[in-house]
C-alpha cells in the first residue's frame, strides 16, 4: 500500500523533471537560432505570472463552472456526515461541501491546500452510491487535498503554459522576421537546417507537453485512489464505486475541458483519438490496483 503511494509520488516527480527538460531544450534552441534569450525569459515570466493567478483563482473558477451549490449539514446530512467523519479520521480541516445538480455520477475536489479545500458531489452520484461507496469516493477526493494535488496540477499547468508561449513566440519570430534579423549576426538564424529542426521541435513540444500533463493527472488519480483506500481501509468499496461510475457514467451537463482533470471520472467521455491525452487512467486499471491493495491489508 505504502509502496504504491511512494511509487506514484516518484513518477510525478519524474514527469515534472521531463517538463523542465522540455522547457530547457526549447530555451536552448531559441538561444542558438536567435542568439537572444530575452524571448525565453519573457515568456517564462508571463507563464509563471499566469500560473500564480490561476493558483489562487482556480478553485473559485471550478466551483462556478460546475454550477456547484454549497450546502450545510441540514441540507444533506448523509453527505455532510461522511465528509465530516473522514476529516476527523485524517485530521484534515473540514472542507466546504458542495452539491452539483447533475444526473451524471461524479465528484471533484479543489483547493490549493487543506485549509482552502472544497469537495463536491453530483446528485447522480448520491443517488446510486451506497454509504460505503460514497465514503470511498469522498476519501478519494480528500486524498487529492491531502496530497496537495491541486498545487502539483498548477505547477504542471504553469509549465504547459511556458512551453506553449515559447513555442508560439518562436514560430512568430521565425515567420515574421526573426530568422532574417540574424542573417548578419551569425547564430542559428542563418542555418536553414537548424531553423527547420527548431521549428519541428516547437511544433512537437506542445503535443509532448499535453501528453506529460495528462500523465501527471493520471498518476495523481492513482495516488488519490491509494490514499482513499488507506483512509477507509475498504478499497473494495472504492473499486465498486468506480465500477458504478463506469456503468452509469455519462457526459456532464456543464462540461469544461479546463477542469475535466478534477473529476473522479472523466466528464467528457473522450473518443479513441483523444484517449492518449486523457487525464484519467482506465477505470479497469484503477479497480485492478485497488484489488491488489486490498490483498495487502
Amino acid at each position: 500500500m505504502y509502496r504504491a503511494i511512494a511509487r506514484n509520488k516518484r513518477n510525478t516527480v519524474f514527469i515534472v523533471l521531463v517538463f523542465l527538460l522540455i522547457i530547457g531544450g526549447l530555451g536552448w534552441l531559441a538561444s542558438v537560432i536567435y542568439n537572444n534569450t530575452t524571448i525565453v525569459v519573457i515568456t517564462v515570466a508571463v507563464a509563471i505570472a499566469y500560473a500564480l493567478f490561476q493558483y489562487f483563482a482556480a478553485s473559485r473558477q471550478a466551483i462556478m463552472s460546475s454550477g456547484a451549490v454549497q450546502i450545510q449539514k441540514a441540507d444533506n446530512p448523509r453527505l455532510w456526515r461522511i465528509v465530516e467523519n473522514l476529516s476527523i479520521t485524517t485530521g484534515t480541516p473540514m472542507p466546504a461541501v458542495y452539491i452539483v445538480n447533475d444526473p451524471a455520477p461524479n465528484a471533484f475536489a479543489t483547493g490549493r491546500d487543506p485549509q482552502h479545500a472544497s469537495v463536491a458531489a453530483t446528485t447522480g452520484l448520491l443517488d446510486i452510491m451506497t454509504d460505503a461507496e460514497l465514503e470511498g469516493v469522498m476519501a478519494h477526493e480528500l486524498g487529492h487535498v491531502r496530497n496537495y494535488d491541486i498545487r502539483v496540477s498548477m505547477i504542471v499547468f504553469g509549465l504547459v503554459v511556458a512551453v506553449g508561449f515559447i513555442a508560439d513566440m518562436f514560430l512568430r519570430f521565425a515567420f515574421f522576421g526573426g530568422g532574417r534579423s540574424n542573417n548578419n549576426g551569425g547564430g542559428g538564424g542563418g542555418n536553414p537546417v537548424v531553423l527547420i529542426l527548431g521549428l519541428v521541435a516547437m511544433l512537437v513540444a506542445p503535443l509532448v507537453a499535453g501528453l506529460v500533463q495528462a500523465a501527471v493527472s493520471r498518476q495523481r488519480e492513482y495516488l488519490a485512489d491509494a490514499t482513499g483506500a488507506l483512509t477507509t481501509r475498504h478499497p473494495d468499496a472504492l473499486a465498486s464505486a468506480l465500477e458504478k461510475l463506469q456503468a452509469y457514467g455519462r457526459p456532464m451537463q456543464k462540461q469544461s475541458s479546463s477542469m475535466s482533470h478534477m473529476w473522479i471520472a472523466d466528464p467528457l467521455k473522450p473518443g479513441m483519438l483523444t484517449r492518449l491525452f486523457s487525464t484519467h487512467p482506465p477505470i479497469v486499471d484503477r479497480v485492478a490496483r485497488l484489488e491488489k491493495i486490498g490483498g495487502e491489508f
